[in-house]
């Protein structure tokens, strides 16, 4: 880039903070071209697994706040402003592990203008730990599993704790704590790196010995083979040029984004006095039906044209579609042309906005909030939006493939707060949304806002909560009735495999029909009637008084009576509510209580 020296064209002994932005653009590159991949070592085989969309979304969100920092001129200072973004951007339980990761390195990195092995090693082994204590319950198998392996085997390449003999200073010319003693010769960091990823990959490989249901469908770990992503794109750029191949997408990326106009991405020398890139103005976002492969294709070059963070996921009929645009009208115009776009959304970029919520309906629904206590509620459907926003909740949009971002449940808390909320309860209703929900309660502490998180998997957890909230009583009071409520509810639901897979009630195949019970899939069949009431008939075995059925947007004609009829045959006078959820992959979804 114009300024700043060429890589060099052998191993980096240092990272400075030229590598570590390299080491940024090509990660969010990668994440890129490989989140389908990744998203598809989903445990079991449901189109909703999107850890590498998550993972990708989550990086690409804290690059583009990162670009807008302009004064950070240290290795050390990126780390720690990116971690603090990537917690921001975090989507899924894979998104909040991967922020902690990153804050982990940030810490152990902590006063180092450039980086050594060493501190690279010690970096490496405060992100294993941070990353672990972001979970309760840690299990072997996991992401966690590959960190360990990464912060081992970087401590060994490091060699003895005392450092070489040259000074890897803090930004105030202080040495760095790992760089002041010792005659040891230094470590580079690509030595660090390679042992990393080398014993990253080897644990991923592994991680189906440890857990029983990655044996089962026959893959390895999601969260870790995005760690060993992250990993193998750090020991590319710490090889230097020679190791450059296979990196044109990110190149072509970065092009679009002049390294000398970005503060926070350059050498940190003087004279770098270009103006900052601008952020595109509007953020768009639609589902997209009636279109084809082909016209998603030329959908997808057009919004890359008319600007960047371009996301199309989907098929069979329906791709959600993602971009950050100057020209908003264009964007839906293009949708038009591929096919039939709806639920629309265009968000300004530019200023203060709560990303992707929505204010609850009318005046007298914020209204009603002062004082009292309030809910943030995550939904995956239309349907199921306007139930909570009906109780005066503030809704964000959340569901495969877009999971709800640690940043856009802090907007959403921080409004209910401003409406005049004493406390605020939140319903992430997904379990993949748990760990982002948890650290937005625990960031908006610091802000002095009393939150608490109901812990609910599933959306119909979320309705049997919201049914004994409180508007009047204090949010601590609500948020343990709520959790009974929740916790008393047996859940299921009915989806269709996109892939082959061994599961706890068979082999099945992709077509086949999936019924899940308590977030198990327990049944295998070929009809949507049939295993809809198999799956109620189970729920129900051990009693209940109210079913409630939560219809998808593709729901079969016939299902929700025949769901009804099987809940009353099996007990007579049991009660039966009906919601048109609009939610996706899930055809219907169920509770009992």
């Amino acid at each position: 880039m114009p300024g700043a020296a060429p890589p060099p064209d052998g191993p980096l002994t240092l990272l400075d903070l030229v590598a570590v932005r390299r080491w940024a653009v090509l990660t969010r590159s990668l994440f890129a071209a490989r989140r389908a991949e990744i998203d598809a070592l989903n445990v079991f085989p449901v189109p909703d697994g999107d850890t590498g969309t998550n993972l990708y979304l989550t990086f690409d969100g804290a690059v583009e706040r990162t670009l807008a920092t302009a004064d950070v001129t240290t290795a050390d200072a990126l780390l720690a402003v990116f971690a603090r973004h990537l917690l921001w951007t975090a989507r899924g339980n894979s998104g909040v592990i991967l922020s902690q990761l990153a804050r982990g390195l940030a810490e152990g990195c902590a006063g180092a203008v450039e980086i050594d092995g060493r501190i690279l090693a010690e970096g490496l082994q405060h992100a294993e730990q941070r990353a672990r204590q972001a979970v309760t319950d840690p299990k072997e198998g996991t992401i966690l599993t590959v960190a360990r392996a990464m912060a081992e085997a970087a401590a060994q390449a490091a060699g003895s704790p005392s450092p070489g003999p040259y000074a890897v200073t803090h930004a105030g010319g202080t040495p760095h704590p790992a760089a002041t003693s010792g005659g040891d010769a230094p470590v580079s960091v690509h030595a660090v790196a390679r042992a990393a990823v080398e014993a990253s990959r080897e644990a991923l490989e592994h991680t189906p010995e440890q857990l029983e249901v990655l044996a089962r469908a026959g893959v390895v770990d999601a969260g870790g083979a995005g760690l060993v992503v992250l990993l193998e794109c750090l020991e590319r750029v710490c090889a230097g040029q020679r190791a450059r191949s296979g990196t044109d997408s990110s190149e072509r990326r970065s092009r679009r984004r002049p390294d000398p106009r970005n503060p926070a991405f350059r050498a940190g020398r003087p004279g770098g006095d270009g103006e900052q890139e601008r952020i595109p103005e509007f953020e768009v976002m639609y589902l997209l039906r009636d279109s084809d492969d082909t016209a998603v294709d030329a959908l997808r070059a057009r919004l890359v044209e008319l600007g960047d963070s371009v996301l199309v996921v989907g098929g069979d009929g329906e791709w959600n579609v993602h971009a950050h645009v100057d020209d908003a009208g264009a964007a839906v115009e293009a949708g038009i042309e591929a096919g039939r776009p709806h639920r629309v959304r265009i968000t300004r970029l530019t200023e203060e906005h709560v990303h992707g919520a929505r204010l609850p309906r009318g005046d007298a629904a914020g209204t009603s909030t002062a004082g009292g206590a309030a809910i943030v509620a995550c939904a995956a459907g239309v349907g199921l939006e306007g139930l909570f926003e009906d109780a005066g909740a503030v809704v964000v949009r959340s569901g495969p493939g877009r999971r709800a971002s640690t940043g856009g449940l802090i907007d959403a808390i921080r409004q209910q707060h401003t409406l005049g909320a004493s406390g605020v309860v939140v319903l992430p209703n997904d379990g993949d949304t748990l760990l982002a929900a948890a650290a937005a309660v625990r960031a908006v502490a610091d802000d002095g806002i009393e939150a608490h998180l109901v812990h609910v998997r599933t959306a119909v957890q979320g309705i049997a909560a919201l049914a004994v909230f409180e508007p009047t009583a204090a949010a601590s009071a609500n948020v343990l009735a709520m959790q009974a409520a929740a916790s008393a509810t047996r859940h299921g639901a009915v989806t269709v495999a996109n892939r082959a897979a061994l599961t706890s009630g068979g082999p099945c195949e992709a077509g086949d029909v999936l019924g899940v019970v308590d977030g198990d899939v327990v049944i295998v069949g070929s009809d949507q009637l049939t295993v809809s009431r198999e799956v109620v008939h189970r729920l129900l075995a051990s009693g209940g008084e109210l079913v409630t059925v939560v219809a998808g947007v593709d729901a079969p004609d016939g299902l929700l009576e025949a769901v009804t009829a099987e809940a009353r045959r099996a007990h007579h006078g049991i009660e039966v509510s009906l919601i048109d959820g609009g939610q996706a992959v899930y055809p219907v979804l169920l509770g009992v209580e």
